[in-house]
């Protein structure tokens, strides 16, 4: 198989270039130039928010990629931003590719999904292929009309990933709760313990992807481990094991932090109230389609066992993305309603 990576320097990207490298596949990186690509690639350089940013692609796609000629077997994008920019690299690749892959968002159904919501729930509105950056939903919803329209139904994957844990995260989500546990003390631990879950390794992801490309797999896919795959406790019990220090987990009840003015996802990450609209939203989806094609998914330990290594060995501090917000709860706060 020779895949065509769009981006494949930083994370999901990376874990999807990795796994294909495992495969034996034939990888060609297209990407900015502002990390280094994985050992094995064929790299290509452009920007496609800049004028002839993908005239790399262009010759590569006349020429053919690699010793087989006639393009690619598959393209995964994992664009956030304006739509249209997935429109011209589609329209561009359609003739020189196989599939197109495009990652996308559970955030592209209308607001609020009931809990247990399919790949058949009301999408959001207002959407469009030809669109500029509007909002993160909306953006994601146009790049799979972009997809669908270049490609096809039949040609065109659409994963609605959940939320994304693992090795090489540059959102900060599960490197900050690491870090959190590593400093020690007494640490608020947002209840109840048995708070349900779900959530994907970001490799188990990029091995479903691969799996359904060789597959042939079409149309949208919620992509997230089953509701309940694991549970705050046992997330938070993880990274104690895997960080080794003297953390105190104080398990806090709902009422408390959110009276105490702490947000839920971003000051607090992965974590939401048991019942919200934004639990049911991000933890709640139905991903029985995934499932039966092929997911398979690791258990929390490795996870946060993995991403605690690779965090270590960049000295503790993780990449941020710098189109996303950080991510944490400020120290004194913390201690405030802990009552230290």
């Amino acid at each position: 198989m020779r895949l065509l990576m769009l981006g494949g320097t930083e994370f999901v990207g990376r874990a999807v270039v990795e796994a294909a490298l495992a495969r034996g596949w034939e990888v060609t990186v297209f990407h900015r130039g502002r990390h280094a690509p994985p050992a094995g690639v064929r790299s290509l350089l452009g920007d496609r928010t800049e004028p002839d940013g993908l005239a790399a692609l262009v010759e590569a796609s006349i020429a053919g990629s690699g010793s087989g000629g006639g393009g690619w077997d598959v393209v995964v994008d994992t664009w956030s931003a304006a739509p249209r920019a997935v429109r011209d690299t589609a329209r561009l690749l359609a003739g020189a590719a196989e599939r197109y892959v495009y990652v996308s968002s559970c955030s592209v159904y209308a607001w609020p999904p009931a809990a247990g919501y399919d790949e058949g729930a009301p999408v959001v509105e207002g959407a469009s292929a030809d669109a500029g950056q509007t909002d993160y939903a909306r953006d994601k919803r146009g790049g799979e009309l972009a997809a669908v329209e270049a490609f096809g139904a039949d040609r065109s994957l659409l994963v609605r990933c959940g939320l994304i844990l693992g090795p090489y995260e540059n959102i900060g989500r599960l490197p900050w709760w690491l870090g959190r546990v590593a400093r020690g003390g007494p640490v608020l631990a947002p209840g109840p313990r048995d708070l349900p879950l779900q959530y994907v390794d970001v490799r188990d992801l990029a091995g479903w992807m691969l799996g359904a490309a060789e597959q042939g797999l079409s149309g949208p896919y919620n992509l997230a481990g089953p509701p309940g795959t694991a549970t705050m406790g046992a997330l938070l019990d993880a990274c104690v094991r895997a960080t080794g220090g003297p953390a105190e987990l104080r398990w806090t009840e709902t009422e408390l932090i959110l009276k105490a003015g702490i947000a839920p996802w971003t000051a607090l990450p992965v974590w939401v109230p048991e019942g919200s609209d934004l639990h049911d939203a991000l933890h709640r989806a139905d991903v029985s389609r995934a499932v039966r094609d092929g997911l398979r998914c690791r258990d929390v330990t490795e996870t946060v066992r993995d991403t605690w290594e690779w965090l270590t060995g960049l000295g503790g501090v993780a990449p941020h993305r710098p189109d996303r917000p950080p991510v944490g709860l400020d120290p004194a706060v913390e201690a405030k309603v802990l009552g230290l």
